[in-house]
């Protein structure tokens, strides 16, 4: 065996341009930049690969990975029994951080009974009697005599939600905040300048919008605070930030590390160069479904590891049945210990700053920080985050990648599995969960929305489930298939995952020898809706046929062809074909049309 050290230094490097070389030769012409740059919809490129020679732009101050995580869960508070018992549990399943979420007046005392404020991180997001529940929870805190370093949280009044979902705001509210920083200035770990941004990416906004929003937010704050003389450096020390986190993985790590760094760059323009700040990461409510809810799991998983690498101080994972209104015992566990199983067994709280030094996280984090900074600047030249709202710009951004990110849904270029591909044709759906469901995704252009990118899906999937209990019967897809067998399963495979969208019973599919046998079987068959299943050659051959022997024998069921020849359109619709699906189908608008059509076909049901 030879011992001999392996000298890398016998190899010759490769270069960029070799590697580009190569992939545009393997892509036997097609263009590299079309093909292989990912352009995301914060509008920064981004290869499929960097080297050393690619100019770096590393940023400063992009945070600190402490690997002391907090690990948030939320309790809502109706009793404070109740809610206290829900907070002793969490702390049983190792949670070290819990959010109160409270609506009227409750007792501090008996919330925290036996709650260790030195070891749990206490925040509170109070809508009513702010003032008094901050005074008897102070009190409580210097009756304990706890630690003023030990004692960690925040307390959020959700001054810049509020406003930008109903539209009205307040002004004496930050007199009350005032008074919170005042009353809870003997503690630096729990702060009381609370700042969401999660409202503008559950709305539909990109990375570089949330970051520059909640910046100008941020900003908003000052000029209200300093007017009430509160000093800017006990502002930036008193900061709290939440953001949420979407599904892009590596983007996400580049939107906590860039927006660490513009925080920093701001508060240098004030002046401030030292502060402690709090930066809290929220799963997101934009990419979860009330379909096939099992998968949200597998969202929140890859977003926590988003933000524990992105350096979040704090994470909260909401459990994966949170948009169904039935949160259990069993999702709460899951969600807290997606963070335990990544801190403890996937060791993400034990390395300082992994990613630094990445080419591709760096580059991310560069683009997304020079972008934001732009967005950031333009709101703040119109005049500021009030006046920017008022005017209907911030909502106007928002809703234009709003628009573009629903309708990349709904043509299958952003997939979210189990909602748009992949449909668990098993699951039954409870219809109570579509309650209000009448409204459009689009709320008062005036406001901002929270919502699911999933809503416009999850009402075609509610049509569906009305037509089954007005009529008694759910509407069966055939998939009928003849000629070429590697396109005909291919295509059946297609209109399987496409139709099964809808939420209709589909049948597996069935192959003939020859068109006329399958249209004359499909013609007859129990099913309401029948796609026709082969290659485009043998379309061109036999596609007329079928629609002409399919119509002579069944005048009503929707007859649809899975593909695309274009020269065929024409002449197939006039023979009776009702549509296609393919991969450039609008997915809402072709499932919208063909419930309209089973509205008209299917008998209700006779009582």
């Amino acid at each position: 065996m030879n011992d001999k050290k392996l000298d890398f230094n016998e190899f010759d490097p490769v270069s960029k341009k070799e590697w580009t070389d190569k992939a545009i030769a393997d892509l036997k012409g097609a263009d590299f930049n079309k093909k292989l740059v990912w352009k995301n919809l914060s509008k920064i490129d981004l290869p499929p690969f960097y080297s050393i020679e690619d100019e770096q732009f590393l940023l400063d101050k992009t945070g600190e990975n402490k690997q002391q995580v907090i690990n948030y869960r939320t309790v809502k508070v109706n009793s404070a029994k109740k809610a206290n018992h829900l907070a002793l549990k969490a702390i049983e399943e190792g949670m070290n951080g819990l959010i109160f979420e409270i609506k009227d007046a409750i007792s501090a005392r008996k919330l925290l009974k036996g709650i260790d404020l030195e070891n749990i991180a206490v925040s509170f997001i109070i809508e009513k009697n702010e003032i008094d529940f901050i005074k008897d929870f102070i009190a409580l805190v210097k009756e304990r005599k706890t630690a003023p370093e030990k004692f960690k949280g925040y307390v959020d009044l959700r001054i810049i939600y509020k406003y930008v979902t109903t539209g009205n705001i307040d002004f004496h509210v930050f007199d009350k905040l005032v008074k919170i920083i005042k009353l809870t200035k003997d503690y630096p770990a729990f702060k009381a300048v609370s700042i969401s941004g999660t409202v503008f990416s559950d709305s539909g906004a990109n990375q570089v919008q949330e970051i520059a929003f909640t910046l100008n937010s941020l900003v908003f704050y000052i000029d209200e605070l300093t007017e009430r003389g509160v000093d800017i450096q006990e502002i930036f020390d008193d900061l709290h930030i939440e953001l949420g986190i979407g599904s892009e993985f590596f983007v996400e790590i580049g939107k906590f590390r860039a927006f660490n760094s513009l925080l920093h760059k701001i508060a240098e323009k004030y002046g401030v160069t030292n502060f402690s700040y709090d930066l809290t990461a929220r799963t997101s409510k934009w990419n979860k479904s009330v379909i096939d809810a099992n998968t949200n799991m597998l969202r929140t998983t890859t977003e926590a590891m988003s933000a524990i690498l992105g350096n979040a101080d704090g994470i909260i994972v909401d459990p994966y049945d949170r948009e169904m209104n039935k949160v259990s015992e069993f999702s709460n566990r899951i969600a807290g210990n997606t963070v335990h199983i990544l801190k403890e067994e996937s060791y993400f709280g034990k390395v300082s700053n992994p990613v630094d030094g990445s080419y591709y996280i760096e580059k991310v984090t560069a683009k997304l920080a020079k972008k934001a900074l732009e967005i950031f600047k333009t709101i703040e030249a119109k005049g500021d985050f009030y006046e920017c709202f008022e005017d209907g710009t911030i909502q106007q951004q928002i809703a234009e990648i709003c628009l573009v990110k629903i309708k990349l849904l709904s043509q299958r270029r952003l997939v979210r599995v189990g909602v748009n591909k992949y449909p668990n044709l098993m699951e039954e759906v409870d219809i109570s969960l579509f309650s209000g469901y009448d409204k459009s995704i689009r709320s008062r252009k005036s406001l901002l929305k929270p919502k699911r990118v999933s809503f416009e899906i999850e009402k075609i999937r509610k049509a569906t489930e009305d037509l089954v209990q007005k009529t008694g019967k759910r509407p069966v897809v055939e998939l009928t298939s003849f000629g070429n067998l590697a396109m005909r399963k291919a295509r059946a495979g297609f209109a399987y995952d496409f139709m099964g969208v809808g939420g209709f019973k589909i049948l597996q599919e069935k192959s003939y020898c020859c068109s006329e046998k399958a249209a004359q079987s499909a013609a007859v068959s129990e099913s309401d809706i029948v796609v026709i299943c082969s290659s485009d050659e043998d379309y061109k051959q036999e596609a007329l046929n079928f629609v002409k022997d399919f119509r002579a024998l069944n005048k009503k069921k929707i007859l649809l062809l899975a593909g695309n020849p274009v020269d065929l359109e024409e002449v197939l619709i006039k023979a009776g074909l009702d549509g296609f699906i393919h991969v450039r189908s609008d997915l809402i608008q072709t499932l919208s049309d063909i419930q309209k059509r089973l509205k008209e076909s299917l008998k209700p049901l006779e009582i």
